[in-house]
């Protein structure tokens, strides 16, 4: 009678549903399997020491300009032009890869590689005035990130500073003359330039502290109406009547920084690069040898840890906000009194190239030098390519910007990869506040 019921053996057909729920679950498994891998690789590379970190931005630059040498190959074979630069296989091809990138590298330094080369050269000088500047809004930017914040305005911050050091050394200079002026508008431009930036910066930073908005958004938007409104105030208040263009009087020759060792017309002086790595080694003390820096580098790593240890979450949001935006108002103040000499409509986007300067820096102060010369480097380079070659400008733009997104993209995971290292209590290693690692 038993073999009449229904089989109940290990030999019996499985349920047809039950097999399908199996592989169901089986695909959730594989899939979480696959995610845990790829965020464990993500934690090792965000514990990756600095001379791994070193090493990987140099084979993202090698890659890059081996990319980037295919892109200029082909583009020389689907160009017109009067006079080729290579030929290759009996193919004729309007740019030279090789001399682009010489240019783009060694023009930038006015070619060192060359008999009699100055450290003082012309070409040099651009790079580190544009090193200089970027310094400052790699500061700002970094230090923001480092507390968990996006700081995206860091453009309208550096508007708002160098319309108010301009403001303030032209006022001042009304007031005071002689060996007085010398030492007084220098400073006051300085001041003004970070207290504008910081006052501009500490709206986003009061609004996200106390109302909870988005610090991204805000400060994208508040870039438009820096622009805007300091447009309608120089053009409506502060023109210079004697110039055609948007943009204040002149500041006196006491306001600007002195060319120091290098030709006045380079428009870069050698005592703004030092204040700035000045700066580098203030913030780098302020963020790793002091309570406050303490606590805005927990409350970026762990917020929720990090209240409740008794950090004050919406102060310290505010604080380094204003602190971003007081930096990047010296880079303005900066660019007022050492490039420009007078404020103008129209800055460079200093800002924006400042998320990247900090993105390759991993948001570390000393590593914003570096990434501030190679992207000074790049863009220096790029008006030497320009000049030198009958490479278009939109074909430069690309390999400048091939070559900052394969050098950054490694440090942006790298990023990811330490806060998931600080949130995950099976990588194997204690996360400290400053995103390094204790074995």
């Amino acid at each position: 009678m038993s073999g009449d019921g229904p089989s109940t053996d290990g030999d019996s057909p499985p349920n047809d549903d039950g097999e399908r729920a199996a592989a169901a679950g089986g695909d959730d498994s594989a899939d979480g399997g696959r995610w845990d891998a790829a965020r464990r690789r993500l934690v090792r590379l965000g514990q990756t020491s600095v001379g791994e970190r070193v090493l990987i931005a140099f084979s993202a630059l090698v890659l890059s300009m081996a990319v980037g040498t295919v892109i200029v190959l082909v583009a020389g074979v689907l160009a017109t032009c009067r006079d080729p630069a290579l030929t290759i296989g009996g193919s004729t091809l309007c740019y030279d890869p090789f001399f682009v990138f010489d240019r783009l590298f060694l023009g930038a330094l006015g070619d060192p590689l060359t008999g009699g080369w100055s450290p003082l050269n012309n070409q040099f000088a651009a790079t580190l005035r544009e090193t200089t500047i970027l310094v400052f809004t790699g500061l700002s930017v970094a230090l923001a990130f480092r507390a968990g914040i996006f700081n995206i305005g860091t453009q309208g911050q550096l508007v708002v500073g160098a319309l108010a050091s301009a403001l303030a050394v032209l006022w001042t200079a009304s007031l005071v003359s002689g060996t007085l002026a010398l030492v007084t508008l220098i400073p006051v431009g300085l001041l003004a330039g970070a207290l504008g930036g910081g006052f501009y910066g500490a709206i986003p930073g009061a609004l996200k502290a106390y109302a909870d908005a988005n610090e991204v958004i805000t400060t994208i938007m508040l870039n438009f109406v820096a622009t805007l409104v300091t447009r309608y105030l120089v053009r409506n208040h502060f023109a210079d009547p004697t110039s055609q263009a948007t943009q204040t009087r002149t500041l006196p020759d006491a306001g600007q920084f002195p060319a120091i060792l290098f030709d006045p017309r380079t428009d870069f002086s050698i005592l703004a690069l030092l204040l700035a790595l000045a700066f580098v080694g203030g913030v780098y003390y302020l963020l790793e040898h002091t309570s406050f820096g303490y606590d805005l580098r927990t409350a970026g790593l762990q917020p929720a840890a990090a209240e409740y240890g008794g950090v004050n979450a919406p102060r310290t949001v505010l604080s380094s906000l204003t602190l971003s935006g007081a930096l990047a108002g010296v880079g303005g103040a900066l660019f007022v009194m050492m490039t420009l000499g007078k404020f103008q409509t129209g800055i460079p986007s200093y800002g924006f190239d400042g998320i990247t300067v900090s993105i390759l820096a991993g948001n570390n102060p000393i590593g914003a030098v570096f990434a501030a010369f190679l992207f000074g480097v790049l863009k220096s380079g790029s008006n030497v390519v320009s000049f030198a070659t009958n490479v278009p400008p939109q074909l430069v733009g690309v390999l400048r910007g091939l070559i900052i997104l394969f050098v950054a993209m490694p440090e942006f995971f790298r990023l990811i990869g330490r806060r998931l290292a600080a949130s995950d209590p099976e990588s194997g290693t204690a996360v400290t506040a400053g995103g390094g690692t204790d074995d």
